[in-house]
């Protein structure tokens, strides 16, 4: 294909993907599944994290090699062993982490692997002018000669559809595309995808998200534990039905939000700023207060500073300037020890990295903040060893934590009951103050249900709590008050009762809180 060829794209009226096996070692990711999509509709793929979604589509776009199973185009047999194969077939991917070069521009980017039309010599003129094309067609506006280094998240993925559109995908893979957008950015992705049926291409949409599933999709295939659950028609899907396919059991969506008496003020941030990892400022004069039988959750897309808020108040980042207060004590300096006897509990958002050591056992971990404390430690110095067991063992009773035993390697543990494990050992603390950054990334519906009802407890006993979330639906669902952070500032703070996706996403784009 060269970068001179006209942008059309090729006609696949039906893909299907017969008995696909894939197995790692001592792990089957994907068992006999059987998958199709069909010109002009949208397939959501749902399913919780490692149920086999993306290893899917990654055997179908030639990342993966299939152990078992076929590919058949149009009722043909297609051998797809490259991601090379699977453009020229038409299938495009645009994965859930981009694959762009960020010092490059965006026609630089969409011209990468493409023959030019004039030889040795560059045609991005040529690139630009067509991407211009389809930019207008699809009102996927972007500047071809930017680079994509200044170009925001949402503004990247278009340059990732693009490229595809470029390259004549006729079947797009969209993993996880809404996880980095604003509520508006996720509206404007949907028109788009729209139109693209329209004009007779396939759309494979993999998500957890089942409101946006509903919306957006034609049918539904439901993924769990590698194996097909079924296939349905999205009219006759519902969130209940849905949830309950992915874990195997009902689950509860909807929360009951208890009224309870706000307590006094437990955490108090004045003009506090820090520096991000960069070195520059990512935390910028932000002044937010939460008090005893709260949530106040914090909104934003990744990157805007919800990092840096959580670590300064955790006492894991140094504080440049302003000040932090724990119930009217000046903490700004403290450390996270110190933090710790005051009444502060901290859930972070990597856990394998800052919340578990992954070659400790689960008992080991359970103690990791705690060993040097009573009732742990005896004797001065000598471990209580009876002490740990016993309390690892009422926290796994009390946490439904799914684990062989005290003494399993944490690695050995799956995601969601690994998290149940840090949500234990944080909460046994009895905290005055609870941060929970992401404390549901990467855990599947069951484990993410157990963990909001525990927070939901911890606000009726008077704790406050600061939850820190990208997901938009579970900021709505649990939070007293929203505050929302765009580029280290805290634009506004609305009541959860007044609060509107509409506006709630305005304010993540920048815009400042209208007066009521």
């Amino acid at each position: 294909m060269t970068a001179s060829a006209l942008v059309e794209h090729q006609r696949i009226d039906q893909l299907q993907m017969r008995g696909i096996v894939k197995q790692f070692p001592g792990v089957l990711a994907v068992d006999h599944v059987d998958f199709d999509v069909r010109a002009g509709e949208i397939h959501a793929l749902l399913g919780e994290n490692g149920a086999g979604k993306s290893t899917l589509m990654k055997i179908l776009y030639g990342l993966y090699h299939a152990d078992e199973g076929s590919v058949l185009i149009d009722g043909v047999e297609s051998s797809i062993r490259t991601p090379h194969a699977a453009i020229q077939r038409g299938i495009g991917m645009v994965h859930q982490h981009f694959m762009l070069v960020p010092s490059l521009t965006v026609a630089e980017n969409v011209a990468l692997g493409l023959k030019s039309s004039r030889g040795w010599r560059l045609d991005l003129d040529v690139v630009a002018k067509k991407l211009g094309a389809l930019s207008e067609r699809y009102n996927l506006k972007v500047d071809p000669n930017i680079p994509i280094w200044q170009l925001a998240v949402g503004e990247q993925q278009r340059v990732e559809i693009l490229r595809a559109l470029y390259k004549g995908a006729a079947l797009l893979i969209l993993d996880e595309p809404t996880a980095v957008l604003t509520p508006q950015e996720v509206d404007d992705l949907f028109r788009v995808l729209g139109q693209m049926t329209e004009d007779g291409r396939a759309i494979i949409f993999i998500s957890h998200k089942l409101h946006e599933v509903l919306k957006i999709s034609h049918r539904i295939t439901v993924l769990r534990d590698g194996r097909r659950v079924d296939t349905i028609p999205t009219s006759t899907a519902t969130k209940s039905l849905l949830a309950e396919m992915m874990v195997g059991r009902p689950v509860v969506l909807e929360y009951q939000h208890q009224a309870t008496k706000r307590g006094g003020e437990r955490l108090q941030l004045n003009s506090v700023s820090a520096l991000s990892n960069r070195g520059e400022l990512g935390l910028k004069e932000v002044s937010l207060a939460v008090y005893g039988g709260e949530i106040v959750g914090v909104a934003g897309v990744s990157g805007n500073g919800q990092t840096e808020l959580a670590q300064v108040i955790a006492g894991l980042r140094p504080v440049k300037s302003g000040q932090i207060m724990v119930d009217g004590k000046d903490v700004t300096a403290k450390s996270p020890s110190e933090l710790q006897l005051l009444g502060v509990s901290y859930i972070p958002e990597e856990r394998m990295e800052d919340g578990v050591i992954k070659e400790f056992t689960v008992a080991e971990n359970f103690v990791l903040q705690d060993h040097g404390r009573k009732p742990f430690i005896s004797a001065g110095f000598l471990l209580n060893l009876r002490a740990i067991d016993s309390a690892c063992r009422e926290a796994i009773r009390q946490y439904e934590i799914k684990t062989p035993g005290t003494e399993t390697p944490i690695k050995s543990l799956s995601g969601g009951n690994i998290q149940k494990l840090v949500l234990a050992r944080e909460l046994s603390r009895k905290p005055q103050v609870l941060i929970a950054a992401q404390p549901t990334r990467g855990v599947d519906i069951g484990a993410s249900e157990y963990i909001h009802h525990r927070l939901l407890d911890e606000r009726q006993k008077g704790t406050a709590i600061l939850l820190i979330s990208e997901d938009l639906d579970e900021i709505m669902a649990l939070s007293d008050r929203i505050a929302v952070m765009y580029e280290g500032r805290i634009v506004g703070v609305v009541p959860r009762e007044q609060a509107t996706l509409r506006q709630i996403g305005a304010m993540m784009a920048g815009a400042e809180l209208e007066s009521p």
